[in-house]
C-alpha cells in the first residue's frame, strides 16, 4: 500500500511542477531598468583667504535635465588663496597638489577621465585681478597647467563674477534645505510646495546677498532668471566687493590709523605693530592711502574696548547719501524688500556662533545681537583670552566682525526685529558646506549628458502574485488528488 502511494507522488509533484513551468513561460515580462552609475564632479573654490575642494557625485540619470548631486568628499588646501601668490604663481599650482591626489583616490579608476574638474575663483581673483591684471592671469595660467596633468576632464579654471557667486550660493543653500526638489517616502522625487530661502554670504573679500523676488528688479543687473528642476525662479542678487571680513577688518584699521592713532574695535591691553605697506596694498584701502608713506614703516597701534567709537568707525563703511532708484540698499544700489526667511553663512555663521557659543550670549533677535557686540567690544584681552582661550589669532577681531555683521544687517541691508526673526545662521545642511561650489556644480550638470540606464527583463508584480497563487492551486489539486487515490487504495483491505 505504501509503495503504491510513494509510486504516485513523484508524477503529481511532476505534473504540479511543469504545469507551473507552462504558466511562467505565459506570464507577460517587462524591461526593469537598472539603477544607473555614479557620476562625478570636482569643484576647487578658490577664495580669498583658502582654496576647498569638494568632490560630487550623482546618478547618470537625472531629474527635469539636473541632476541630484550629493557631496563626496573636500579637502582643504594648505595656505593661502591662490591670490595670494601673485609674486609666485607656481606657488599657487603646486599648493593644489595634495587635494589633487585625494581626488585620485577618492574617484573610482574607471570614471576619472569622464570627472569634470572647474576652479572658480572669487573675490580675492577680482580684486587682484583689478591692481595687477597681469599677475592674476599668470596665477590662472599656473593653475591650469596643474590641473590639466590630472587624469579628469577639465573644464577650466576662470573668476566667476560677483553675481555668479551669490546666485550659486542661494541654489545651494536651497538644494540642501530641500527647497527645490524633495525624496518622498513614497520613492519619488517632487517638488515641496514651500518657498525658496534668501541666501547671505560673508566671504573674505565680498559679501552677497541674494533673494527670489516676484518683480522685475529696476536694476536689471541685479536680476537673475533661473531654471532648476522644472521651475523657473526670478531672483536679486548682489554682491559687495571689499565688504568681506578681511577687507573690512583693513578699511576699519587703515580708519583707526588715519582718525585716531588707537583702534576702538581692538581690545584694550592688546597692541600690536601694524605695516603700513600690508593696510594700503589692497584696493580696498586706496581712498584711505595717503599721498606719501613709507610702506615698510612700522606702527605700533593699541586698543581701546570703545562700543560707541567702534560703531562709528564701522558706520563709516555705509553711504545712504544718495539713491537713484526708488529704495537701495547701501552705496547707492538697488535693493527690494527683503523678503522670506534667509540662511546666514560663512563669515556670518562664524561671528554669531562666537557670540553665542564662545562668549555665551543671545543673538536671537537685533537688539540682543546689537547689545552682544557691545558686550564683546567692552571686554579687555585680559578678559577676552580668560574668556576665550585659545583663539588669540582671531581674537582681537571679534568686536569689529560683531559690530560690522549688526550694521551690515540692520542698516545695511534693512532687516527689522522682524525679518531678522527669519534668519538661520549655519554653516552646514546635510553634512554638506553651504557655499557656491554646490551651485555651480548643480548648474554644470545640465550640460553633462545622462547615462542611458542598464536595462534586464522582469515580470510584474502582479503577474508573480497570480503565478503564485495558481502553483499554490497546482499544488493543492495535486495534493487532493493523492489523497483521493490513498482512499481509494485502503477501501478494498476494509472489505
Amino acid at each position: 500500500m505504501a509503495g503504491k502511494v510513494r509510486s504516485l507522488l513523484p508524477p503529481l509533484l511532476l505534473a504540479a511542477a511543469g504545469l507551473a513551468g507552462l504558466l511562467l513561460l505565459c506570464v507577460p515580462t517587462r524591461d526593469v531598468r537598472e539603477p544607473p552609475a555614479l557620476k562625478y564632479g570636482i569643484v576647487l573654490d578658490a577664495g580669498s583667504s583658502h582654496t576647498s575642494m569638494f568632490i560630487y557625485k550623482w546618478p547618470a540619470d537625472k531629474k527635469n535635465d539636473t541632476g541630484i548631486v550629493g557631496q563626496h568628499s573636500s579637502c582643504d588646501v594648505p595656505g593661502g588663496g591662490i591670490s595670494s601668490y601673485a609674486d609666485n604663481p607656481s606657488g599657487a599650482s603646486q599648493s593644489l597638489v595634495g587635494c589633487l591626489e585625494q581626488a585620485l583616490r577618492d574617484v573610482p579608476k574607471e570614471r576619472h577621465a569622464g570627472t569634470p574638474l572647474y576652479l572658480g575663483a572669487t573675490a580675492g581673483m577680482r580684486l587682484l585681478n583689478l591692481t595687477n591684471p597681469e599677475a592674476s592671469t599668470s596665477v590662472l595660467t599656473a593653475v591650469t597647467h596643474t590641473l590639466t596633468q590630472y587624469p579628469f576632464d577639465f573644464r577650466g579654471a576662470r573668476i566667476l563674477s560677483g553675481q555668479e557667486e551669490g546666485v550659486f550660493g542661494w541654489v545651494t543653500a536651497n538644494y540642501l534645505l530641500e527647497n527645490f526638489i524633495k525624496y518622498g517616502w513614497v520613492g519619488r522625487w517632487f517638488r515641496p510646495r514651500k518657498g525658496t530661502l534668501g541666501a547671505m554670504d560673508l566671504g573674505g573679500a565680498s559679501t552677497q546677498i541674494t533673494f527670489e523676488t516676484t518683480s522685475p528688479a529696476e536694476d536689471r543687473a541685479s536680476e537673475v532668471q533661473l531654471h532648476l528642476y522644472g521651475q523657473h525662479y526670478r531672483v536679486y542678487t548682489h554682491s559687495f566687493l571689499c565688504y568681506g571680513r578681511d577687507q573690512v577688518l583693513q578699511r576699519l584699521l587703515a580708519s583707526a590709523l588715519q582718525t585716531h592713532g588707537f583702534h576702538p574695535c581692538w581690545p584694550r591691553g592688546f597692541s600690536t605693530q601694524v605695516l603700513l605697506g600690508d593696510v594700503y596694498q589692497s584696493p580696498c584701502t586706496m581712498a584711505q592711502r595717503p599721498q606719501t608713506f613709507n610702506s615698510s614703516a612700522r606702527v605700533s597701534l593699541s586698543g581701546s574696548s570703545d562700543p560707541h567709537l567702534c560703531r562709528d568707525l564701522v558706520s563709516g563703511l555705509f553711504s545712504f547719501s544718495s539713491c537713484p532708484f526708488s529704495r537701495c540698499s547701501f552705496n547707492g544700489v538697488f535693493q527690494p524688500p527683503v523678503a522670506g526667511n534667509f540662511v546666514a553663512f560663512s563669515a556670518f555663521f562664524y561671528t554669531v556662533d562666537f557670540l553665542r557659543t564662545s562668549m555665551g550670549l543671545p543673538v536671537a533677535t537685533l537688539q540682543q545681537l546689537e547689545a552682544a557686540a557691545v558686550n564683546v567690544c567692552n571686554q579687555t584681552w585680559a578678559q577676552l583670552q580668560a574668556r576665550v582661550p585659545g583663539q588669540r589669532a582671531r581674537l582681537a577681531d571679534y568686536c569689529a566682525g560683531a559690530m560690522f555683521v549688526q550694521q551690515l544687517l540692520s542698516r545695511g541691508y534693512g532687516f527689522d526685529e522682524r525679518a531678522f526673526g527669519g534668519v538661520i545662521f549655519q554653516k552646514k545642511a546635510a553634512d554638506t558646506a553651504v557655499g557656491w561650489a554646490l551651485g555651480y556644480m548643480l548648474n554644470l550638470t545640465n550640460l553633462i549628458p545622462a547615462d542611458p540606464p542598464g536595462l534586464r527583463k522582469g515580470t510584474d508584480f502582479s503577474s508573480w502574485v497570480v503565478l503564485l497563487l495558481l502553483f499554490a492551486s497546482a499544488l493543492l489539486a495535486a495534493l487532493v488528488l493523492l489523497l483521493r487515490q490513498v482512499h481509494s487504495a485502503k477501501l478494498p483491505s476494509t472489505i
